[in-house]
């Protein structure tokens, strides 16, 4: 019945009804032009972004290049600010949970300099979230071309049983204890069994995936750079969960219990505004 109510509420022309079936088969879909008209304002967010950084901010290096990455920034960037309550995204993002509603959870820079060698390893969101629901979303939304750089996801991924491990970028290592909860990081180019989508991509296209969806990104071989911003979005079922240790972002001082919907103060509910 929710999901119902949900398509009479959804009027966006963004996405239609097959896509928004095979997001919820594939836990995945690239929807062309979402963001065209909003290039130049995600592209000034980041740069003002990169220029103020936040304590959040880390900068990757493995041989050449490096991988800058900042989050939970959007209330003080005014272009994010724009993008989150006067974009499409909402809607979008409402249409492809399924959802009466879209609650925004935070956003993510994502700067591979050109050159960079170091991949984005296979991971899930949801680890390393405090979060959990069936209804979420996370776009990816690239304001430089790519190719080789582009967004990689296993299909059907959002369905397994077990997460994988959650590791941190910087070294590999484990970010929680208890190896045997969690699938080993997989190696979807080494099992056939495995579906890769993966998508060249320009500027305003956008990457839709489920939280739990496994992904991850090569290297940036070009000599240009490759600058993204993720929005994260959840629906009518998200509700805070404790996990082994310390989340990512770990917003301390939230004081919600488990079970409890994610309080609105701090993650606003854009849609319906």
């Amino acid at each position: 019945m929710a999901s119902q109510t949900a398509a009479r509420a959804i009027k966006t022309d963004i996405i239609d009804a097959d896509t928004i079936a095979d997001y919820q088969r594939d836990g995945a879909v690239c929807i062309r032009g979402a963001f065209k008209g909003w290039v130049d304002v995600i592209a000034a967010g980041i740069e003002r972004n990169m220029q103020n950084r936040s304590a959040t901010a880390s900068d990757i290096a493995n041989g050449s290049g490096s991988f800058f990455d900042d989050y939970c920034n959007w209330e003080r960037i005014p272009e994010f600010v724009k993008v989150v309550r006067e974009s499409p995204a909402a809607e979008l993002a409402a249409a492809a949970m399924q959802s009466r509603t879209a609650q925004f959870f935070h956003d993510h820079v994502l700067v591979k300099e050109p050159g960079t060698q170091k991949p984005t390893p296979w991971h899930q969101d949801i680890p390393y979230y405090f979060v959990d629901g069936q209804q979420t979303v996370s776009f990816w939304i690239p304001i430089d071309p790519v190719k080789e750089a582009t967004l990689r996801l296993i299909a059907g991924s959002h369905k397994w049983d077990k997460m994988i491990l959650p590791v941190r970028w910087l070294d590999d290592s484990n970010f929680y204890a208890g190896e045997g909860d969690y699938l080993p990081v997989p190696d979807p180019d080494k099992d056939p069994s495995m579906k890769v989508l993966e998508w060249e991509m320009e500027p305003g296209d956008a990457i839709l995936f489920d939280f739990r969806t496994a992904h991850g990104a090569r290297g940036n071989p070009t000599a240009a750079r490759r600058r993204a911003l993720s929005l994260r979005w959840v629906g009518d079922d998200a509700h805070y969960v404790e996990r082994p240790g310390r989340t990512s972002p770990p917003y301390h001082g939230h004081g919600m219990q488990p079970g409890q919907k994610l309080r609105e103060d701090w993650f606003p509910v854009v849609f319906p505004a």
